[in-house]
């Protein structure tokens, strides 16, 4: 099982769904680095279950503890392992799982991959596995944010088609947290929180799209050719729980623009830097970062574990009608922005650290 990512500042996280807790091993943070629990713990209390009515009614509260790598509040260089304790766990909720598979659940996949599964929860199946990304990228946002002047900032973009207008380059934290979806579109996040409270009541789930900025990112990130930037942020994201694809700057509308259209002119500021004049690239051109603002979009599937009727077959091949019980979210989309940030902090933290190993002239 691959629980690993990064080359220089690298992650590795443990935990199960219902196990003892979930956590997290940071190899690689520069040392004097100020951090305390209080840097960690937003991320974790904006990813956690039970912060309002629209998600799953799991009540953790998620309290990071700081095992090792800090001393005196600074970071020594040594691995900082993170861990968070389950409190809330209800396996005995998922007993009628124990012998079925979920419609487009990782039940069947796992049990073919391995042989056996942890049926309470899904296991590192769960959404609860990304508890130790959310935490390490805490650590990464301050790293960046403080060494290299970069901010990651990520909101729920659409929902079934509920389309929301932001502009990502003046969107603000505070507007993104004004509203339970996540959404800074008013109208949009009132017709959304209507859409998921009838999926709940209807037994279903929805999907949607999360729209990503990083600002302040240097020309030059990225290693060609297999480490391309926009390549390293894909697999970040694409193995968060529930996503289908990923989009970086126009993304799939390129394929219906002429070049003419697609491109982004260069011309030098009033600082004598090199900017573009648009942004089709997403800040991204070569696999290297240009110095303009990073825009993704990652789209998510809706909640797989619903508890209307569905077909499907016992892990013996018998075919039975589910319907699933438990506490789930029905829709992923506002917990999934703090992990959307958390896969784009970890991959920038990685890629910072290995531009200034290659760069004795990059400003630590």
């Amino acid at each position: 099982m691959s629980s690993n990512s990064g080359v220089l500042f690298r992650v590795t996280t443990f935990g199960e769904s219902h196990g003892g807790g979930i956590g997290v091993v940071i190899d690689g943070c520069p040392p004097l680095l100020e951090l305390s629990a209080d840097d960690i713990q937003p991320d974790l209390d904006r990813r956690r279950p039970g912060q309002s009515r629209l998600v799953t009614q799991r009540d953790e509260t998620d309290r990071v503890e700081i095992l090792s790598g800090v001393v005196e509040g600074r970071t020594i260089g040594s691995p900082i392992a993170l861990l968070v304790r389950n409190q809330d766990q209800n396996s005995g909720a998922y007993d009628h799982l124990k012998d079925v598979y979920r419609p487009s659940h990782a039940d069947f996949t796992t049990d073919a991959k391995y042989g056996v599964r942890a049926v309470a929860g899904g296991g590192r199946a769960s959404a609860r596995e990304t508890i130790g990304r959310v935490a390490a990228a805490a650590v990464a946002r301050k790293l960046l944010r403080e060494r290299f002047g970069v901010e990651v900032l990520a909101w729920v973009d659409a929902v079934h088609g509920i389309q929301a207008d932001v502009d990502a380059a003046s969107v603000t934290l505070d507007e993104v947290e004004a509203d339970p979806t996540r959404c800074p579109d008013a109208a949009a996040a009132a017709a959304i929180t209507q859409a998921i409270e009838q999926a709940r009541r209807d037994g279903d789930s929805l999907g949607g799209t999360v729209r990503c900025v990083a600002r302040g990112v240097p020309a030059g990130w990225g290693e060609p050719v297999f480490d391309k930037l926009e390549a390293d942020l894909a697999k970040a994201l694409m193995s968060l729980p529930a996503t289908k694809g990923v989009e970086v700057g126009s993304g799939f509308a390129a394929t219906t623009m002429t070049g003419s259209e697609h491109n982004d002119p260069f011309v030098t500021d009033a600082d004598g830097r090199t900017r573009t004049t648009s942004n089709h690239s997403g800040g991204i051109q070569g696999g290297i970062s240009n110095g303009e603002d990073i825009l993704l979009r990652v789209a998510f599937k809706p909640t797989a574990t619903i508890s209307s009727a569905q077909q499907t077959v016992t892990t013996s091949g018998d075919a039975v009608s589910l319907e699933a019980k438990g506490r789930h979210d029905p829709c992923v989309l506002p917990r999934a922005v703090p992990m959307v940030e958390a896969g784009v902090l970890l991959v920038l933290a990685d890629h910072a650290l290995r531009q200034r190993a290659i760069r004795f002239d990059t400003p630590s």
